[in-house]
């Protein structure tokens, strides 16, 4: 019998990922990209960034990869992605370490992801565009009283969440992509004191920012604000 050979394993492209050339959160770590760079920190894959200017970013090139022209995109050998979540579902898919393994757990923490962005983040969002673009309008002073009780109902209920759960650290279990998304949503009010209502909320980012891989991404995006050099 010819002696039996085992197949080279193809080599995983180290994939690349786009970010603002600047960052208009000044390194705070609130831009999309970071959520794709805390994602590959976790799993532990090497990856490269591609920064854009907020003019590239409407050119054919960057709108090829991401039809709305934001960031972040995410390119791994003939994939490209676009949106933060899918990008991080994609790693979380082809890496251990955000899903878990059982097929039932692995379902809720992707339902955490989708609960991250869609039911989370929308009320959040709307409160500091309003905040940003709205307030010299004449409805701005009436009009906000209602978007920051849209903030607290879902604060109040992902608090309770946290807290019928007992001890737990995360939402479902382990640590997984689904607080992951979640943290860097909540991240968002950091600096509108909403967050000091909830000490069960800031507590869960507290966690969840001390872990090393949160920290590496964070320097990485700090770096390219303060143009200092950042490795992936």
């Amino acid at each position: 019998m010819p002696p039996t050979t085992t197949p080279t394993p193809t080599p995983t492209p180290t994939p690349t990922l786009t970010a603002f050339e600047r960052s208009p959160d000044r390194g705070r770590g609130l831009a999309r990209d970071m959520r794709v760079r805390w994602a590959l920190e976790e799993v532990g894959q090497a990856y490269e960034v591609r920064l854009v200017s907020f003019a590239a970013m409407k050119q054919p090139a960057h709108l090829a990869l991401h039809p709305f022209g934001q960031i972040p995109t995410y390119e791994e050998g003939g994939l490209a992605l676009f949106e933060s979540g899918a990008i991080i579902l994609h790693i979380a898919e082809q890496h251990a370490g955000l899903l878990p393994a059982d097929a039932n757990a692995r379902a809720r923490a992707i339902a955490w992801m989708f609960a991250a962005l869609n039911t989370v983040e929308p009320p959040i969002v709307e409160r500091s565009m309003a905040f940003i673009f709205e307030q010299d309008k004449p409805w701005y002073a009436a009009r906000q009283p209602m978007l920051e009780e849209r903030v607290h109902t879902r604060l109040g209920e992902l608090s309770k969440h946290l807290g019928d759960v007992g001890n737990a650290d995360w939402l479902d279990g382990e640590f997984s992509a689904g607080d992951l998304l979640m943290v860097t949503v909540l991240r968002r009010l950091e600096s509108s004191g909403l967050l000091d209502h909830y000490p069960t909320l800031s507590a869960y980012i507290a966690r969840a920012v001390a872990r090393p891989a949160y920290r590496r991404a964070f320097a990485a995006q700090l770096a390219v604000f303060t143009g200092s050099s950042a490795g992936g």
